[in-house]
C-alpha cells in the first residue's frame, strides 16, 4: 500500500483491494487447551471482507459509500485510514487524512475533556498550544461547556461521542473519512453535523462518507459506491446507485418472503357473525407479495366466511404506515356498492385495487366487516397483514405522488439561465 498518489487530481485511489480476516473456529484461551487440542486451535476460515475493490475519489469530491451491514464499508474506510493493511492491491492517498471512525476511541476516561482533546490533537498532528486555543470552540460545538472540568468517566455515551466528533473536526485535513457519525446526538446536534458537511463542501475538502442514511447521500454526495459482500455492485451518481441498492433489497426480500419484524399479532373484535379468514396483498398476476415496488398496481384481498345471515354488510379496509397515519381508507359504503344478502356458511373475497403511491416503508392493513350502519362490527382485524413498499428514494412523506416542478423567473427579472423543469414521484 502506498501513502501518496501520482494519479493526477485523484485525492484517493484504490486499485484491486482485497482484505481478508482469519476467523478461528475454536480459539484456545489457556495453555492447557492449546496443548490438548493443537489441531483444533489452528482451525479457521477465511473471510473476504473486500474483494477486488477499485475506485478513485477526486480532490474536493464528496463521495458516499453505502451497503448493508457486513458489506465491507467500515473495513474499506479503515484501509484508507491505514488502520488495516490490505492483503492485496494498492491504495493512494494524496493529502493529510482526518478519520471520523469510532469517535472517542482512545479517550482516557480518567482525564478531563481538555486533556483528552489535547492528546487527540497530538494524534492528528496538531500542536498542544493550538489544541488548547481551540478547546473552547470544541466544547461549544459539542454543547458541553458546563462539563469541561468533569472526567470523561462521568460523561454519558452521547456526550462522549459528541466530544469525539467536535475534537476530530479541529484537524485542518485535505481528506476526511467519516463513518456513520450522524447518529450522534439529537436533531439539533445532527444539524450541526450537516453544517460541518456544508462547510467542507464549500472549502472543497475531500470527504468519503460511509452511512446507512440514503437521504444524506442524495443530499450531499457527488458520487456513491455500493458494496455488497465486499464487492462493488454500483458506482456513479448517488440517485442511480441508491436505485440499484433498493432494487437489490427488493428482490432479496421478495425471494425470502420477509415478514417485517414490526408486525404484531392481529387484534380483532366484533360479534362473530362474520369471520375474516385470511388477508393478503397481491400483484397483477395474482401472486401474493409482502414486498411491493412503488408505482405498481396492488390489490388488497380478504377472504370472509359468514356464520350468521347478513343483509348488505359493509366491507372495508384501513391501510396505515409506520407512524399509524391512515394512508388509505375505503369501504363499500363509500363506494356506494350494495353487497347483497349472505347466508351462514357463505364465503366471499373482498378486493380493493389501487396504484401503489405510498412512501417507502412498512404498511399494515386492517380489514373489517360491518353492519349496514357501519357502526356495529361482525369482525375487525387490526393489522391483519403488512407489506413493505420499496421506492427509489425515501422522501419522508406519507405518499409519493407524481408531480411536476417548474422554476421560472418573473417578468421583472432578466433571464440569465434556461428555465428548469423536473418531473418526480412514482411513475
Amino acid at each position: 500500500m502506498t501513502r501518496g498518489s501520482d494519479r493526477g487530481r485523484a485525492a484517493v485511489s484504490c486499485s484491486n483491494i482485497w482484505k481478508q480476516f482469519r476467523l478461528p473456529y475454536d480459539r484456545p484461551y489457556t495453555l492447557k487447551q492449546r496443548v490438548l487440542h493443537p489441531k483444533r486451535s489452528h482451525a479457521a476460515r477465511v473471510l473476504d471482507a473486500l474483494k477486488d475493490v477499485s475506485f478513485d475519489v477526486e480532490a474536493g469530491e464528496f463521495f458516499g459509500v453505502i451497503g448493508r451491514n457486513g458489506s465491507g464499508k467500515s473495513t474499506l474506510l479503515k484501509c484508507l485510514a491505514g488502520i488495516y493493511v490490505p492483503n492485496q492491491g494498492d491504495i493512494g492517498v494524496a493529502g493529510r487524512v482526518s478519520p471520523f471512525i469510532e469517535l472517542g476511541v482512545g479517550f482516557n476516561p480518567e482525564l478531563t475533556a481538555l486533556d483528552n482533546v489535547v492528546v487527540n490533537a497530538a494524534l492528528l498532528g496538531i500542536p498542544a498550544q493550538d489544541a488548547r486555543r481551540s478547546f473552547p470552540e470544541v466544547m461549544r460545538f459539542a454543547e458541553l461547556e458546563e462539563f469541561e472540568n468533569l472526567k470523561l468517566k462521568n460523561y454519558s455515551s452521547g456526550m462522549y461521542v459528541r466530544l469525539g466528533f467536535a475534537a476530530a473536526i479541529q484537524a485542518r485535513a485535505e481528506i476526511y473519512l467519516v463513518d456513520e457519525v450522524l447518529a450522534v446526538g439529537d436533531a439539533q446536534f445532527q444539524e450541526k453535523c450537516f453544517d460541518t458537511f456544508r462547510r467542507l463542501k464549500r472549502e472543497n475538502r475531500t470527504v468519503i462518507y460511509v452511512t446507512h442514511d440514503l437521504a444524506t447521500v442524495e443530499r450531499f454526495c457527488d458520487r456513491a459506491l455500493l458494496l455488497e459482500r465486499g464487492e462493488v455492485m454500483a458506482l456513479g451518481e448517488p440517485t442511480d446507485v441508491i436505485k440499484v441498492y433498493r432494487r437489490r433489497n427488493l428482490e432479496e426480500e421478495q425471494e425470502a418472503g420477509l415478514r417485517p419484524t414490526t408486525e404484531e399479532a392481529a387484534r380483532r373484535w366484533g360479534d362473530g357473525s362474520a369471520e375474516i379468514l385470511d388477508a393478503w396483498f397481491e400483484t397483477d398476476d395474482g401472486t401474493r407479495q409482502r414486498v411491493l415496488l412503488q408505482g405498481t398496481t396492488v390489490t388488497f384481498k380478504a377472504r370472509i366466511r359468514f356464520h350468521s345471515a347478513m343483509d348488505d354488510p359493509v366491507f372495508g379496509v384501513i391501510i396505515k404506515n409506520e407512524r399509524e397515519d391512515h394512508v388509505l381508507v375505503t369501504n363499500t359504503l363509500f363506494d356506494e356498492l350494495r353487497t347483497g344478502r349472505f347466508e351462514a356458511g357463505d364465503e366471499i373475497v373482498y378486493s380493493a385495487s389501487f396504484e401503489l403511491l405510498f412512501a417507502d416503508g412498512v404498511h399494515t392493513a386492517s380489514p373489517a366487516v360491518a353492519y349496514q350502519d357501519a357502526q356495529r362490527f361482525a369482525d375487525w382485524q387490526e393489522d391483519a397483514v403488512s407489506m413493505i413498499v420499496r421506492g427509489d428514494r425515501f422522501s419522508g412523506g406519507i405518499v409519493d405522488l407524481p408531480h411536476e416542478t417548474l422554476v421560472e423567473r418573473t417578468a421583472e427579472t432578466e433571464p440569465r439561465a434556461p428555465q428548469a423543469r423536473v418531473s418526480s414521484g412514482a411513475e
